[in-house]
């Protein structure tokens, strides 16, 4: 497992503060908002939010972390479950990246949240591996059910989970939609299923 799967927040005033935090970074956008606007919406005072978190950044990686964790778990979940290949695929595309960022994208200040992908880079490398991990093993057993050779094809579970990984990422950057994200997602799904057949 990687420290994004193993993050867990049960501490109580963490979590009100995350969610709360998530709340006014969405309303106001990472620049405007302040540590008194987080302690604010968290119902605690600056000082209670300075014994968890150094500042607004330290906040705003947990925020991610949270996120990104949940999204792995998503994905987990939906692979594992019932259902044809291409459906929990398609299930864990979904409920893992295009339905978890929606209200990210639907602020006003997504654009800025999501700039600051940057600074949350070694999160979002731990996040792709944990979720490609899961997709390439959900390919590798598809594969043998279906008595698939994929070495014989010059491919791999792992360079088809990120060929995959790799073409939703250039859908985000051309198609705004959730639902045709969710078509092309779709797509993309079933040039792999293609790939899987013996």
């Amino acid at each position: 497992m990687n420290q994004i799967e193993d993050i867990t927040t049960t501490d109580p005033r963490r979590i009100r503060i995350l969610d709360g935090a998530m709340k006014v970074f969405l309303a106001y956008g990472f620049s405007r908002t302040t540590m008194d606007d987080i302690a604010r919406a968290a119902d605690m005072s600056r000082p209670a939010l300075y014994l968890l978190f150094k500042n607004k950044n330290d906040i705003f990686r947990a925020i991610a972390m949270m996120l990104l964790s949940r999204s792995v778990e998503a994905a987990k979940v939906a692979l594992a479950g019932d259902g044809a290949f291409m459906e929990r695929m398609t299930r864990a595309i979904d409920e893992a990246l295009i339905s978890m960022m929606r209200g990210v994208v639907s602020s006003p200040h997504g654009a800025e949240l999501l700039d600051m992908k940057s600074s949350l880079a070694d999160l979002v490398v731990c996040w792709r591996d944990g979720l490609g991990g899961h997709i390439a093993a959900a390919i590798e057993k598809e594969a043998r059910r279906n008595g698939a050779d994929l070495a014989a094809k010059g491919l791999s579970a792992r360079l088809l989970a990120d060929m995959l990984l790799d073409g939703l990422e250039g859908m985000k950057a051309r198609i705004s939609d959730a639902d045709d994200q969710r078509k092309a997602a779709a797509a993309l799904v079933k040039v792999i299923d293609l790939a899987l057949q013996a």
